[in-house]
């Protein structure tokens, strides 16, 4: 004799199938995360021969010249307290597990101007971003791995200290010099008084003046990494101007810039431009508003930003 099945007991059946789906999902997914753990440096030193030389000479000097700068501007606060070569990148895994270590949530990184110690951020990705701005800021890390850290390219494990807390970065170099560190390649030096020079107008008989300014960043090291600025120009007959230039540039080596300026005033008793300029580190994102005429800066990323108007008197 059949026996059919109550609505109660059909639920009840429902209810089991639904929960074992469920349960072989949750299964999945972990067995996926497992799948996906995180790679370490121990992964990396396995995709890496060991390099034929000693260190170059000249990435030497660069630790060491940042290591005298680091000790300049922020005393004790952050050291470099050791370096450990761990070979040269031989395999295309060793760059993309070079990609997932300077990436990763936990990995260090850092941004600021070592002359403003006030305003440096070091810390975890994770704990000096989140939402969008994380994202974008892993993006960029991830970027530099197959543009500027290529394979055979050599890595270094450098251990820090700030403020008595320890942690390592990963800094890739070629025989050329350091390409990228989170932190030697994070910070800038830069004066955000900026430069000025002038015509000189010495002669008796001028007929035109200039007058430039431009702000510089430099590696931790202190040769220069990037340049933003602007010249104005008038033309003059007498003590009326009759014409105005102006021109802008921007520029840095691993990172953003933006330089925009138009002419505001072009005749009369004096010249007259407005400038926008900014630059910053990999990890920051510039814009340039065309109404207000303004580059802004957002994301976390060293930076320096300048907007203005520049009047220029015969």
């Amino acid at each position: 004799m059949k026996k059919w099945l109550t609505s109660g007991k059909v639920f009840a059946f429902a209810m089991a199938i639904l929960l074992t789906s469920c349960q072989n999902e949750d299964s999945e997914i972990q067995n996926q995360e497992n799948t996906a753990q995180k790679v370490s440096i121990t992964d990396l030193k396995k995709e890496t021969i060991a390099s034929n030389s000693a260190l170059p000479e000249i990435v030497q000097t660069q630790i060491n010249d940042s290591k005298a700068n680091l000790e300049k501007y922020l005393k004790n606060d952050l050291q470099i307290t050791s370096i450990n070569a761990l070979g040269k990148i031989s395999t295309q895994k060793g760059l993309e597990i070079s990609q997932e270590l300077i990436s990763e949530k936990s990995t260090f990184i850092a941004s600021g101007n070592i002359l403003e110690p006030e305003n440096l951020k070091i810390g975890t990705i994770g704990t000096l971003s989140s939402g969008d701005e994380l994202t974008n800021i892993q993006t960029e890390l991830k970027n530099l791995v197959g543009k500027e850290i290529l394979l055979n390219s050599d890595v270094l494990e450098i251990s820090w200290n700030y403020k008595g807390n320890t942690f390592t970065t990963l800094c890739f170099y070629n025989e050329s010099g350091i390409i990228w560190d989170n932190v030697l390649g994070g910070l800038v030096m830069m004066d955000k008084r900026g430069s000025e020079e002038k015509s000189n107008n010495s002669q008796s008989k001028v007929s035109s003046t200039w007058y430039k300014q431009w702000w510089t960043a430099n590696w931790l090291w202190g040769s220069k990494r990037g340049e933003i600025g602007y010249k104005i120009t008038i033309y003059y007959t007498g003590s009326s101007v009759s014409n105005v230039d102006v021109s802008d540039w921007g520029s840095i080596s691993l990172g953003k810039a933006k330089s925009e300026s138009k002419v505001t005033k072009k005749t009369g008793a004096y010249g007259q431009c407005r400038y926008a300029l900014g630059l910053c580190t990999p990890t920051g994102s510039l814009s340039f508003n065309s109404s207000n005429f303004s580059v802004s800066f957002s994301g976390l990323g060293s930076n320096i930003v300048s907007n203005g108007t520049k009047s220029l008197y015969p």
